[in-house]
C-alpha cells in the first residue's frame, strides 16, 4: 500500500498553536518564580496548571480521529488559555508582575486564541471537503 504523503500530518511540533502554547507555558512558569511566596499555592499554582493544560489539550486534540473530538479538546484549550490570560492581567493589577510584561503575554494568548479558532475552522472545512 502506498501512502499519499500530502495527506500525512506534519507533526505536532509544526503546529503553530502548539508551539506558541508551549512557549507561553514556559514564560508563565518563569514569571511566576518571582511571585510572593504566599501566592505559590494560589495564583502561581493555578496559572501554571492552566497554562500547561493549554498545550496538553492541543496535543491531545492532535491525535483524535474525528473533528468533533478534536474540537472538544481545542475548546478546552481555549478556555484554559483565556483563564491564564485573565490571571496574568490580574497579577499585574496586584503588582506581582510588571504591566508591560503582563500585556505582552496577554497579547500572545489572544494570538493563540485566534489561531486556535482558525485551526478549528480549518479542521471543519477540511472535514466538509472530504464528505463532498
Amino acid at each position: 500500500m502506498i501512502l499519499d504523503c500530502s495527506l500525512m500530518a506534519t507533526g505536532l511540533e509544526n503546529l503553530r498553536i502548539y508551539v506558541l502554547a508551549e512557549e507561553l507555558e514556559i514564560k508563565v512558569h518563569e514569571i511566576t518564580k518571582k511571585f510572593p511566596k504566599d501566592e505559590i499555592y494560589r495564583s502561581v499554582d493555578q496559572m501554571r496548571r492552566s497554562s500547561s493544560s493549554v498545550s496538553n489539550n492541543i496535543a491531545e486534540s492532535y491525535h483524535k480521529i474525528t473533528v468533533k473530538e478534536k474540537e472538544r479538546f481545542l475548546s478546552i484549550a481555549k478556555g484554559e488559555a483565556e483563564e491564564t490570560k485573565r490571571n496574568i492581567l490580574k497579577s499585574a493589577r496586584e503588582n506581582f508582575l510588571p504591566e508591560d510584561i503582563a500585556n505582552d503575554i496577554a497579547d500572545q494568548y489572544t494570538d493563540l486564541l485566534k489561531g486556535t479558532n482558525s485551526y478549528i475552522r480549518f479542521l471543519k472545512l477540511n472535514d466538509l471537503n472530504k464528505t463532498k
